[in-house]
Formats: structure tokens, C-alpha cells, sequence
């Protein structure tokens, strides 16, 4: 019983780990969608961060720069995607996938110019990656179940897990008790009805596109400084897509998303326990199509069994001022 409990203990907490920059960056999405952008370029604006980030924390030794610079990078993308789409009305989806293809060969290049490593930053110490939060003294181990969860589950996590956490609900209610929220949601499902108030519906947008590119540079940074020990071309490995894969199935809604993201995580942490298990009748199933799991398991939940989902009404659709 014990051996069972610390073993779903373990996927739990790989589940964790493995959903903050899904969550980041699936919030980062629901932020601008909400307000009428659809950004295709999550992808490319979390492999920014995590190039940045990386970059910076090997040359000054200090992640919380790094941090920093993976958020700017996050952020520049994000405003050259508004100028694109907002200021001059252009295809966002042209745009978001623009990004992500212009990230996609630049991190590298910039690595290679900058270290000579073959595209990759050098590994970082401990010194230079985000530290994990240790929660005060060790539950007593004669507690049955709340012991191992307090040691296994909680005790140890990276600082970025637990903002992670606190971004669902304080999203939540931003969206739906805050002025803000109801200005954002309302630009993005009837931006005229906004601009008649008064309200600039390129300003609202642009706040929105802000929130996204910091939430993505943070996500970014989670991957290469605080999960992981330098930056790797394409690291990201299509998160962000599953991001946004995350925020369909959730509805465009903060609980579900997060849900959706757990989900994702999930069936990521158990493929990675997966690998080179032989299975009874079947033998040693080969690691590429283990590793296809999480991506198999998101196109069968969106092709058959997410039901109608309503994006909102703007999106996607550049909001042109009446003269």
C-alpha cells in the first residue's frame, strides 16, 4: 500500500512540474483570446523566453535576470504580434505562426553565435537556476497519508509551480469581478459596443497581449531555468500548441483550462514512466510511440469528445473604427 501511494504520489508530482508551462501559457492564450486576439505564437514566444532566459542567467550567474530577460523577450513578441494584427488589422494567425517560425531559427543561431555550443546555451549551476520553495519542516512521518503528500507533493516545488497555481484563481476572479475583466472580455466579444462607450479597443488589446507576453516569457523560463539547466534547440517540444489545445478543451475558462492542462500533464508524466516498461502480451512497446501519447490523447479529446466550443466572438477578426 505504501509502495502504491508513493508511486501515485511521484506521477502526481511529475504532473505538476510537467503542467506549469502548460498553464502559463495556456492562461497567457485565454488572456488575449478573451480580448479578441487569437496568438498562434505561443510556441514561438515560449521559446524566446526560454532562450533569453537561459542566456542571460549563464552570463551574470543570476536566474532572476535571466527571468527578466525571458519576459521581455516574451513581451517584445507579443507587441510586434499587436502591431502587426492591431495597429495594422493584419491575419493573426499569419502573424502568430510568423513568430513562431522566425524563433524556431533565430534562438539557435543567436546560441551558436553567442557560445559556440552547437545551438545550445552551456549547462547552468544551481546557483544560476530558480530556486524551489522549501516549506517549513518536514511533516511528521507518523502521519499515514499526509506525511508522504506534504514530503512528495508539496514540500520542494519550483518557485514558478506555485505562481503557476496562484494564476488560476486570481485569473478567475480578474475575469469575472474585476473592471478590467469585464472591459476585456466585452472588447473581445463586441468591440464596437466598447469603442461606442469610449473605451480604446486597441489599448484594451494591447494590455491583454502585455499579460501574454509575460506570462509566456515566465513559462519559457520555467522550461530552461527552473525544470530544466539550459537552454536546447526546440525545447518547448509543441507546449505551446497544447497550450492552446488546453485552452479549447477548457472553453476559453480559467477552472476547465487548468483542468485540461492536467490532463495534457498527465499522460506526459506516466509516457516518461512508460519507456522501457515490458507490458504483459505486448513486450518492450517501442519509445516513439509512447512519446506520442500526450499528442494522440489531445487530437482524440478535441476531435470527439470536447463538444462545441465557442470561441469568442471577436477573435481573430481586427476591429476596424467606424468613421
Amino acid at each position: 500500500m505504501t509502495e502504491l501511494l508513493f508511486g501515485m504520489l511521484h506521477i502526481a508530482d511529475a504532473t505538476l512540474r510537467v503542467a506549469t508551462p502548460l498553464v502559463l501559457a495556456a492562461f497567457a492564450g485565454l488572456w488575449c483570446e478573451r480580448a479578441g486576439v487569437v496568438d498562434i505564437g505561443l510556441e514561438g514566444k515560449m521559446l524566446a523566453g526560454a532562450f533569453f532566459a537561459a542566456a542571460v542567467a549563464a552570463m551574470t550567474g543570476s536566474p532572476w535576470t535571466g527571468l527578466l530577460a525571458g519576459v521581455a523577450a516574451g513581451v517584445a513578441l507579443a507587441l510586434v504580434h499587436g502591431f502587426a494584427c492591431i495597429t495594422h488589422g493584419g491575419n493573426q494567425v499569419v502573424s502568430g505562426m510568423a513568430i513562431n517560425i522566425l524563433v524556431a531559427g533565430l534562438a539557435p543561431s543567436l546560441a551558436f553565435a553567442w557560445f559556440r555550443q552547437g545551438g545550445q546555451t552551456p549547462p547552468l549551476p544551481g546557483s544560476a537556476r530558480l530556486p524551489a520553495v522549501d516549506l517549513p519542516g518536514p511533516l511528521a512521518d507518523s502521519v499515514p497519508v499526509l506525511g508522504p503528500v506534504y514530503d512528495v507533493l508539496l514540500d520542494g516545488n519550483n518557485v514558478l509551480v506555485w505562481l503557476a497555481l496562484a494564476l488560476v484563481p486570481v485569473t478567475a476572479y480578474a475575469l469575472e469581478r474585476t473592471r478590467f475583466g469585464l472591459r476585456l472580455r466585452a472588447v473581445g466579444e463586441n468591440p464596437a459596443a466598447v469603442d461606442t462607450a469610449g473605451l480604446s479597443v486597441a489599448g484594451l488589446r494591447y494590455r491583454a497581449l502585455l499579460l501574454t507576453g509575460v506570462l509566456t516569457g515566465i513559462a519559457g523560463a520555467y522550461l530552461s531555468i527552473g525544470h530544466g539547466a539550459g537552454f536546447v534547440r526546440d525545447m518547448t517540444a509543441g507546449k505551446g500548441y497544447l497550450a492552446l489545445a488546453a485552452l479549447i478543451f477548457g472553453k476559453w475558462r480559467p477552472w476547465p483550462t487548468l483542468a485540461a492542462c492536467l490532463l495534457f500533464a498527465l499522460t506526459d508524466a506516466v509516457q516518461i514512466r512508460l519507456q522501457g516498461v515490458d507490458l504483459p502480451l505486448i513486450g518492450t512497446v517501442p519509445v516513439q510511440f509512447i512519446q506520442m501519447l500526450p499528442y494522440v490523447l489531445t487530437v482524440l479529446l478535441l476531435a470527439g469528445f470536447v463538444g462545441r466550443a465557442v470561441a469568442p466572438r471577436a477573435a481573430g477578426v481586427p476591429y476596424v473604427k467606424e468613421r
